[in-house]
Formats: C-alpha cells, structure tokens, sequence
C-alpha cells in the first residue's frame, strides 16, 4: 500500500515491492515509512519491510539533466567502500535502471544510527565543549581515512576523469554558473570578487598531486555522529563524488567550518561553539596522510569558489519555480559568505 505522506511520483512503493521481491529482499509490508529531512537536493525515504530497515535515495523532485549519473556513480562508490573502513552507509542494492520506477534510478542503504550536529545536540554533546573539541577532531580523522583509500585497488579505477582535475576546476565551475543564465527569471550572477578569486586559482594551482576518492561535500551538515561517542557514525550524501583531488575535501571542510559570524549557518553546533580550530584539524588529517599539505590555503579558495557556485544554483532555480525562494536567498547569501571568506584566505 502507497503511504498516504509519499507521493507516488516520488517513490510508487508498488514498484518498489516488486523491485525489492525480484532482488530476494525480505517482502512484507512496509512499515514506519518516513520521508528524511537534510540537504536541498536527493529524495530520501526510510522505513522497514521484514523487519529489517533502509534508507531509499533518489534523485531531486526536479531532477537535473545528470542526476541519475550521479546516483548511479554513489551507488557504485558505497558498494566499493564497503569492507573499507570508511564511515560510510553500507549499500544494500542499487536499481540503476530508469525505467523502473518514474525515470529515476534509487539504491537502498542501511539505516545509520546517529544524529547529525548542525540540526540536533543531545546530551552530552550540548553539554560539554570538550566533547564537541572532540566531534571536530574526529571529523578530519574520518576524512583522511577516506583519503587513504586505494581507489584502484577498490575497483574504481576507471571512475571520473583524474587526468587534468585541477586544471579543470575553475573553467568547469565558471561553465556551471554561465549555465544557470538558461534558467527563467534569473537576472545573473552577482557574486563580488567572483573574477579575482577565479585569477588567483588559476595562478596559484598545485602542480603535483595524487589521485583519489572524494566525497566531494564534506562538511558537518553531512556527518552524522555517533550517539554514545564523539565519533562520526557516517559520512553521508555522496552525491558529488569522484575521483579527484582528496585534499580538495580537507579545503571544504576548512571552507565551511564554522568560525565567526559564519558560525550559526552551521546550526545547533555552530552556535554551541566549542569546536577545534582549522589548524587543529590540519594537524589531525596530516598525522594520517602522506600527501603534501604545503598548497592547503589553495584549496580551501577552491572549495569556497566551488561549493559558491553549486549553491547558487539553487538561487537560480527558485527563479524559475523549481526550488524554494526562501532557501534560494539563504543560500545566495551563503554563496556571498563564501566569496568573502575565499578573499580573506588568498589575503593570509
């Protein structure tokens, strides 16, 4: 039976039935069917059917021309961290045909027990500054455990295009934005400092560095913690995943960390306060790594340029109806944050 809360159009849970029959999952009704919050982008669903619990991931209400690509590429990034050691959800199984159910691929994953920061701090975590000194430490560490991963020994070799990822990056991403110009309504980026910021990328790129995994949006709003411990139980939403530059993760989690007036976008752990300093992290991720962290201030102007114009795609499409206005300015008003403190990094 359709759970009267879930839009058929998003999961049609007769499909699904028959899906998870054929894949020799445990039938029955499904039960306790909830429809997950976070994020602005994939549709999650959890619940349980034979007494066994899952989380369904699929992509946005409004999918994007790649949304299924990225969700194929996830599905097969999880399958391979499985055995790993990465805090990553465990994948169950993956329909990475579109024709099934609505022109979307989904894949199921294991329920994670956790809390994630930046919307909740139970007790003793909203307690104690030391245990939130604690929770950020243990952010960079489950990061470089992420980086040390071989991808080719993993089976993911032939994952994304390596060859040239830095080069790319400012071209690609300034690409991003000029698309968003198709979109109905939107007037154009107005993004300060955008040129400057892009120049000095361009001047400053690291000349060596190894391939690897990247999660490709680390920051706290997709961790989730431990409930017991001030340990990260999962890193999730791995939508912008590939193999890259890892270090480019470590630059997004100093990007967003939550410092200054910057800090209660990062919601009930941000303004608790408490959490380490960038440094810090540095010193936890370099005791764990063999890359070379000299350029490290490059890479967080990069991912405050990236993850800028990614979120100003949500500012675009509220534009055009396909996203909501009120999320739409807060995160245009992120996108400027960034650009601001991407300066402030090129001036240290």
């Amino acid at each position: 039976m359709q759970p009267d809360d879930i839009d058929p159009s998003l999961v049609d849970f007769g499909v699904l039935a028959r899906w998870m029959d054929d894949e020799g999952l445990p039938g029955g009704a499904f039960e306790r069917v909830e429809r997950l919050g976070g994020g602005t982008q994939n549709v999650l669903v959890r619940f349980c059917r034979g007494d066994r619990p899952y989380v369904l991931r699929r992509p946005p209400v409004h999918p994007r021309p790649r949304s299924n690509d990225a969700l194929r590429r996830e599905a097969r990034v999880l399958a391979a961290l499985d055995g790993t050691g990465v805090r990553a959800p465990r994948l169950i199984a993956a329909c990475t045909d579109e024709t099934v159910m609505n022109g979307v691929v989904f894949y199921l994953m294991e329920s994670v027990r956790g809390f994630n920061p930046t919307t909740t701090l139970p007790r003793p975590y909203a307690d104690d500054p030391a245990v939130r000194h604690r929770m950020g430490l243990d952010a960079a560490a489950a990061l470089a455990e992420l980086g040390a991963v071989d991808h080719v020994a993993v089976g993911l070799g032939d994952v994304g295009h390596p060859e040239g990822f830095l080069e790319r990056q400012v071209g690609r991403w300034l690409s991003e934005l000029e698309s968003y110009d198709a979109l109905d309504g939107y007037p154009g980026a107005d993004i300060p400092g955008l040129t400057e910021v892009a120049a000095w990328l361009e001047e400053r790129r690291p000349r060596e560095w190894r391939p690897g995994i990247m999660h490709g949006d680390y920051h706290l709003a997709n961790l989730l913690y431990d409930p017991d411990h001030p340990r990260v139980a999962a890193i999730v939403d791995w939508e912008m995943c590939t193999i890259g530059d890892p270090l480019l993760d470590l630059g997004w989690l100093i990007a967003t960390w939550p410092a200054g007036e910057a800090a209660p976008l990062a919601g009930a752990i941000g303004t608790a306060g408490g959490l380490p300093a960038t440094d810090e992290l540095v010193d936890v991720y370099a005791a764990r790594t063999d890359r070379d962290l000299s350029a490290l201030t490059w890479y967080a102007v990069l991912a405050c340029f990236k993850l800028g114009i990614v979120l100003e795609g949500t500012h675009a499409r509220a534009f055009a109806g396909k996203a909501s206005k009120d999320v739409g300015d807060l995160l245009h008003a992120t996108t400027l944050g960034l650009f601001a403190r991407a300066r402030t990094f090129m001036e240290t």
